[in-house]
Protein backbone atom coordinates (compact mmCIF):
# COMPACT_ATOMS: atom_id res chain seq x y z
CA UNK A 1 0.00 0.00 0.00
CA UNK A 2 1.53 3.33 -0.94
CA UNK A 3 2.14 5.79 1.53
CA UNK A 4 -0.54 8.36 2.18
CA UNK A 5 0.18 12.04 3.22
CA UNK A 6 -2.18 14.35 4.81
CA UNK A 7 -2.33 17.47 3.44
CA UNK A 8 -2.22 19.35 6.22
CA UNK A 9 1.51 17.54 6.93
CA UNK A 10 2.44 19.73 3.93
CA UNK A 11 4.82 22.52 4.79
CA UNK A 12 5.38 25.48 3.44
CA UNK A 13 8.11 26.37 0.43
CA UNK A 14 8.67 29.38 2.26
CA UNK A 15 8.68 31.67 4.92
CA UNK A 16 6.99 34.89 6.28
CA UNK A 17 8.89 37.64 7.06
CA UNK A 18 7.71 41.27 8.10
CA UNK A 19 9.61 44.59 7.44
CA UNK A 20 9.19 47.90 8.16
CA UNK A 21 9.31 50.38 5.42
CA UNK A 22 8.90 54.62 5.44
CA UNK A 23 5.76 55.65 3.72
CA UNK A 24 8.05 57.30 0.56
CA UNK A 25 9.54 54.45 -0.08
CA UNK A 26 6.18 52.07 0.98
CA UNK A 27 4.48 54.81 -1.80
CA UNK A 28 7.51 54.35 -4.68
CA UNK A 29 6.88 50.47 -4.77
CA UNK A 30 3.03 50.55 -5.17
CA UNK A 31 3.49 53.49 -7.94
CA UNK A 32 5.78 50.70 -9.97
CA UNK A 33 2.87 48.22 -9.08
CA UNK A 34 0.70 50.22 -10.42
CA UNK A 35 2.77 51.11 -13.60
CA UNK A 36 2.78 46.97 -13.95
CA UNK A 37 6.66 47.04 -13.46
CA UNK A 38 5.45 44.66 -10.73
CA UNK A 39 2.54 42.30 -10.10
CA UNK A 40 2.53 43.51 -6.02
CA UNK A 41 4.20 44.84 -3.33
CA UNK A 42 5.99 41.37 -2.13
CA UNK A 43 7.10 40.56 -6.10
CA UNK A 44 9.33 43.92 -6.08
CA UNK A 45 10.57 42.59 -2.44
CA UNK A 46 11.21 39.58 -3.75
CA UNK A 47 13.18 40.67 -6.57
CA UNK A 48 15.42 43.52 -4.67
CA UNK A 49 16.34 40.76 -2.25
CA UNK A 50 17.32 38.33 -5.46
CA UNK A 51 19.30 41.22 -6.78
CA UNK A 52 21.36 41.27 -3.38
CA UNK A 53 21.69 38.16 -3.17
CA UNK A 54 23.19 38.15 -7.03
CA UNK A 55 25.46 40.91 -5.79
CA UNK A 56 26.55 39.78 -3.02
CA UNK A 57 26.70 35.87 -4.40
CA UNK A 58 30.68 35.13 -4.30
CA UNK A 59 30.93 35.70 -0.47
CA UNK A 60 27.80 33.83 0.17
CA UNK A 61 29.36 31.04 -1.37
CA UNK A 62 32.77 31.21 0.01
CA UNK A 63 31.39 31.59 3.17
CA UNK A 64 28.98 28.60 3.01
CA UNK A 65 32.45 26.48 1.64
CA UNK A 66 34.23 27.76 4.41
CA UNK A 67 31.73 26.91 7.33
CA UNK A 68 31.21 23.77 5.51
CA UNK A 69 27.39 24.20 5.72
CA UNK A 70 24.89 22.17 3.41
CA UNK A 71 22.85 24.36 0.73
CA UNK A 72 19.33 24.26 -0.25
CA UNK A 73 16.79 21.73 1.66
CA UNK A 74 18.31 19.08 3.65
CA UNK A 75 15.96 16.20 5.55
CA UNK A 76 17.26 14.11 9.19
CA UNK A 77 15.09 10.93 9.27
CA UNK A 78 14.84 8.25 12.06
CA UNK A 79 16.73 6.12 9.82
CA UNK A 80 20.42 8.13 9.40
CA UNK A 81 19.94 9.28 13.14
CA UNK A 82 19.55 5.27 14.33
CA UNK A 83 22.49 4.47 11.76
CA UNK A 84 24.94 7.62 13.40
CA UNK A 85 23.93 6.24 17.36
CA UNK A 86 24.74 2.90 15.92
CA UNK A 87 28.30 3.85 14.63
CA UNK A 88 28.45 5.88 18.04
CA UNK A 89 29.11 8.94 15.39
CA UNK A 90 27.81 12.59 16.41
CA UNK A 91 25.92 14.94 13.96
CA UNK A 92 26.19 19.02 13.78
CA UNK A 93 23.71 20.04 11.06
CA UNK A 94 24.89 23.55 9.45
CA UNK A 95 22.68 23.98 6.81
CA UNK A 96 21.82 27.02 5.18
CA UNK A 97 17.87 26.93 3.48
CA UNK A 98 15.75 24.71 5.18
CA UNK A 99 16.73 21.88 7.45
CA UNK A 100 13.72 19.58 8.54
CA UNK A 101 13.30 16.74 11.16
CA UNK A 102 11.19 14.09 10.23
CA UNK A 103 8.17 14.05 12.64
CA UNK A 104 9.26 9.68 13.80
CA UNK A 105 12.34 10.98 15.39
CA UNK A 106 12.06 11.29 19.56
CA UNK A 107 13.70 13.61 21.32
CA UNK A 108 16.00 10.81 22.81
CA UNK A 109 17.28 10.03 19.36
CA UNK A 110 17.63 13.42 18.76
CA UNK A 111 19.73 14.38 21.78
CA UNK A 112 21.84 11.34 21.27
CA UNK A 113 22.89 11.39 17.87
CA UNK A 114 22.50 15.61 17.51
CA UNK A 115 25.45 17.74 18.79
CA UNK A 116 24.76 21.13 17.33
CA UNK A 117 22.38 22.75 14.54
CA UNK A 118 22.89 25.66 13.24
CA UNK A 119 20.07 26.74 10.78
CA UNK A 120 20.54 30.16 8.54
CA UNK A 121 16.91 30.06 7.11
CA UNK A 122 14.26 27.54 8.69
CA UNK A 123 14.36 24.65 10.98
CA UNK A 124 11.28 23.03 11.20
CA UNK A 125 10.95 20.10 13.81
CA UNK A 126 8.53 18.81 16.21
CA UNK A 127 7.96 21.34 19.50
CA UNK A 128 9.77 18.23 21.50
CA UNK A 129 12.82 17.79 19.85
CA UNK A 130 13.01 21.60 19.68
CA UNK A 131 12.75 21.59 22.99
CA UNK A 132 14.86 19.01 23.70
CA UNK A 133 17.70 20.53 21.48
CA UNK A 134 17.01 23.96 22.63
CA UNK A 135 20.32 23.84 23.97
CA UNK A 136 22.30 22.91 20.59
CA UNK A 137 20.46 25.14 18.31
CA UNK A 138 22.83 28.21 18.08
Amino acid sequence: MAEIRHFRDKQPENEKITINLGFVDLGRIDLLVQEGFYSNRSDFIRTAIRKQLDAHGEAVDRSIERHTMELGLRDFGRAELEQLRAAGEILHIKVVGLARIASDVTPELALATIGSITVLGSLQASADIKKALADRIL
